[in-house]
């Protein structure tokens, strides 16, 4: 008989301390285009990351530029799963901890929102070995036909969040954007943060946009920066959704990394940036809060802890080959 876990989130109401989540990076990685198998993505031996610059009061960033010549775009049939986070896992010799979960912030931000997320189903494989669970995202029946479907307008849409960190990042501390340059979104920069919530040990990857030089952040992952796109924030309904659906993902993105800052650039529907804006992670679920209907940090912490405690309760069998 299968077991089943609640999402409806009047069910995770207890106060669960946000405050006591305190996620530390163990190592870092770059991955970059193979370009000896011209597929696919290998390790880097050089890092891929790149530095926050000082956008302009008044920008004009136009997303388009580029597109598509002067693109380089990801293998999206490439299922990649686990396999960097391994490679790296082996690299370093990194001592697993008895019953420490293992995967990529991805999936993990996705299991965080689950309890607000009305649009968007997962799908996740679980496996014991040795004493480790290694989570696996599979393809939900909608995700496939979204990827078959999607149509030119998304596809270069894609390309904007791309172009968009070419405009507020230097490849050098104190450089200059490259703005004319190549956008290859093949390239990254990942950390590799393990975190506690409650009893369960998390260990995983995530991206990193860029590192802000301010003399403020020391220390990993203090002066990350996660860069987002946005379209203009035109009515009281645009900014609804803006504050239930998108401020619910970047908050948990970054919250699960430990970065502490956002900068988002505002659109127009042309791809044009006519305003960039910094949130604070800490402050967007005071952000949020300003509307009843909206989330709670909290409840998305309780569902998570419960999940994992369901994962270990369920899967068992260590090793099943």
């Amino acid at each position: 008989m299968s077991s089943t876990l609640s999402v409806i989130n009047s069910q995770y109401h207890r106060s669960f301390d946000i405050n006591d989540y305190k996620p530390l990076e163990k190592g870092t990685f770059s991955l970059e285009f193979d370009r000896e198998k011209q597929t696919g993505r290998k390790f880097s031996d050089s890092t891929k990351l790149r530095y926050l610059v000082k956008s302009s009061e008044r920008p004009n960033f136009d997303l388009r530029e580029g597109y598509p010549d002067r693109y380089i775009k990801m293998d999206r049939s490439m299922k990649e799963g686990l396999s960097h986070m391994l490679e790296w896992i082996l690299k370093e010799n990194y001592v697993l901890q008895p019953g420490t979960f293992v995967g990529r912030r991805g999936y993990l931000t996705k299991i965080l929102t689950t309890p607000y997320e009305t649009n968007e189903g997962w799908l996740l494989a679980v496996s014991l070995f040795n004493g480790t669970y290694y989570f696996r995202e599979m393809e939900t029946e909608a995700a496939r036909r979204f990827k078959e479907t999607r149509n030119a307008r998304l596809e270069e849409m894609a390309y904007w969040g791309y172009k968009f960190e070419h405009y507020m990042c230097a490849d050098e501390p104190n450089g200059k954007p490259n703005t004319k340059g190549v956008v290859n979104s093949n390239e990254g920069y990942y950390t590799v943060v393990e975190s506690k919530i409650n009893e369960h040990t998390l260990l995983f990857s995530g991206e990193v946009d860029c590192k802000n030089e301010t003399p403020l952040y020391q220390t990993a992952p203090s002066y990350y920066v996660e860069l987002k796109t946005n379209a203009k924030l035109v009515n009281q309904n645009k900014n609804y959704q803006f504050r239930r659906y998108k401020l619910l993902k970047w908050w948990a993105q970054s919250f699960l990394a430990g970065v502490p800052l956002i900068v988002a650039g505002f659109r127009t529907e042309d791809g044009i940036v006519k305003e960039t804006k910094p949130y604070k992670t800490s402050e967007i679920p005071a952000l949020a809060a300003a509307d009843s209907r909206s989330w709670k940090p909290t409840m998305c912490m309780e569902f998570i802890n419960a999940f994992l405690s369901f994962i270990k309760s369920e899967v068992t069998q260590d090793d099943p080959g």
